[in-house]
């Protein structure tokens, strides 16, 4: 390993007294000064590669259009190239759970029987100091097998079981587009991304490697094959560092963006030696069309959430595209999350729920794809079974090509294709989901079960854009009502006002409902379009 220096890194906005616990173990000062050289090498790129994707964005206002790459058209038609074999502990993959690193979460998703634990620290984590930091300390605490947790409301508590019975994890640091505003250097903020990288990386690929493991990771919001090649280069500078060999580092991306979609073969080519296979990132892939799209005319107007299920046209292609791209070149193909909430004390409704499970995970691998996402513990069982059924004992399914799927750059974005419209009840519940969510990310809740599922940011982004597009747009609801701003505000009060009648005045004002209320009519109504609500929430995050 390389002799680090002294770190310039400045740990900002910090109260000595309030830091979290054992700060001093994560933030060593040879972990710094990694992560200050990741900065020095990799920022100035990433900067770029931000003010090209606001380049792009004005480029689809003007056209309405995407289209695959006429300049890599050669990599898409050279059959010869396949990204590296996955190591064994990525091999089955068949159950992924996702969750927050706190640590009753962390040893409930190690203990769940699912494949791969997907520890989550974007948007599933509001990123406070304390959870960027708690995390952290929280995978070393379960690599040297010394966490505990013991609940403070049952008592209840919870130990990790026997190694072997431990799902592999698979660690998502933040997106490009989030800051770390307490650490920086010279005054500017290091990139999440390289923060939650760059610490877990260096305090555990070694010991990964000890436990027959690596480092991996799931790379987010990824918007081009430029930006997979970034984190390429930055997974080959790592791994020198610390003097391990080429290769070690796997990354899985998810394609959550509509422009992503038009490149998951260069996407896969630029991570070759370091790729295990994509994603479809349901949620935040609708959210990616109203963005892209929202000033495009009626025919991109999606409607409500709930009604574009994966069996809409334009999702079918995206996701059977995903499943024929990454077999093709000898990746994984994960399928879409179950947010489904188990609730015991509803029998009745949660069978009907579980059969929507049922029938997308058979779908799914139906589809040829190689495992799925859930995010319960609960469900990892109703999820294997379906996989089980179509895997048996094989570790995954590439050898189905599926070469019978053709799929035009104009299948990926036929919105209206879906028969379906915008209702009163949809725009209601985006207000509803929206409000609950981003009061609890401002208390530092990421993860958070709101009506039976399981919300992350992904699931506000969409509900705020779909606000947003629907007044732009000036949707007519069936009620003969149309979408305005005031109308918004008025179902926002409305909401405001029946959660303070629900919790009663103190608990009211001891949460952050004005702030959540305040912030998702900016989200929805600014005529400048945010590219990510988590952008001005972080302002407000204690």
């Amino acid at each position: 390993m390389s002799a680090p220096a002294p770190s310039p890194l400045a740990i900002v906005d910090v109260d000595p007294g309030k830091a979290p616990a054992r700060q001093d173990e994560i933030l060593t000062e040879a972990a710094l000064a990694f992560v200050a050289e990741l900065h020095r090498r990799f920022t100035p790129r990433r900067d770029e590669l931000l003010a090209r994707r606001d380049a792009r964005r004005a480029e689809i206002a003007r056209t309405s259009a995407l289209d695959f790459l006429p300049e890599t058209a050669h990599i898409r038609a050279d059959d010869s190239w396949r990204v590296a074999p996955a190591p064994a502990p990525l091999d089955d993959r068949r159950v992924e759970i996702t969750g927050p690193t706190d640590r009753k979460m962390t040893i409930n998703a190690l203990n769940s029987g699912a494949k791969v634990w997907l520890a989550d620290f974007e948007d599933a984590s509001a990123p406070t100091w304390q959870n960027v930091i708690g995390g952290q300390v929280n995978l070393i605490d379960a690599y040297e097998r010394r966490i505990d947790f013991t609940d403070p409301d049952s008592g209840k508590s919870y130990a990790l079981k026997p190694a072997e019975e431990l799902a592999t994890v698979v660690v998502r640091p933040r997106g490009w587009h989030l800051d770390e505003r307490h650490l920086q250097l010279d005054g500017t903020p290091v990139p999440g991304a390289l923060v939650d990288f760059g610490l877990y990386f260096f305090h555990n690929a070694r010991r990964l490697l000890d436990l027959g493991k690596g480092p991996y990771f799931y790379l987010p919001k990824t918007e081009s094959h430029l930006e997979a090649r970034l984190w390429n280069e930055i997974f080959v500078f790592a791994q020198d560092y610390v003097g391990i060999a080429q290769g070690t580092i796997r990354a899985t991306v998810l394609i959550e963006t509509i422009t992503a979609a038009y490149e998951m073969e260069e996407i896969l080519y630029e991570l070759r030696d370091h790729a295990s296979g994509l994603n479809a990132g349901r949620w935040d892939y609708l959210f990616s069309i109203v963005k892209n799209f929202r000033d495009g005319g009626e025919k991109f107007v999606l409607p409500d959430r709930n009604a574009v299920t994966m069996t809409a046209p334009f999702m079918r292609a995206y996701t059977e595209l995903l499943v024929r791209t990454c077999h093709k070149r000898g990746a994984h193909a994960i399928g879409g999350m179950a947010a489904f909430i188990p609730n015991r004390r509803d029998p009745e409704a949660n069978e009907k729920a579980l059969a929507k499970v049922r029938a997308d995970k058979d779908r799914e691998a139906g589809d040829g794809f190689d495992g799925s996402w859930v995010a319960h513990p609960d469900l990892v069982p109703v999820a294997r079974a379906c996989f089980d059924a179509v895997l048996g004992d094989k570790p995954h399914q590439k050898d189905r090509l599926r070469e019978d799927v053709s799929v035009t750059a104009a299948d990926l974005i036929a919105i209206d294709s879906l028969d379906a419209r915008p209702t009163y009840q949809g725009l209601v519940d985006a207000v509803r989901v929206g409000t609950r969510y981003i009061e609890a990310w401002l208390r530092g809740l990421g993860a958070v079960a709101i009506f039976g599922l399981m919300e992350d940011a992904a699931t506000a982004e969409i509900s705020r854009s779909q606000i947003w597009q629907w007044v732009d747009a000036g949707v007519v609801f069936e009620n003969g009502e149309k979408a305005t701003a005031d109308l918004v505000r008025k179902i926002a009060d409305e909401e405001l006002a029946a959660i303070r009648a629900d919790l009663g005045d103190a608990a009211f004002t001891a949460g952050a409902w004005q702030q959540a209320h305040d912030l998702l009519l900016k989200v929805s109504l600014d005529t400048d379009y945010a590219a990510f609500l988590t952008l001005p929430a972080y302002e407000l995050l204690d």
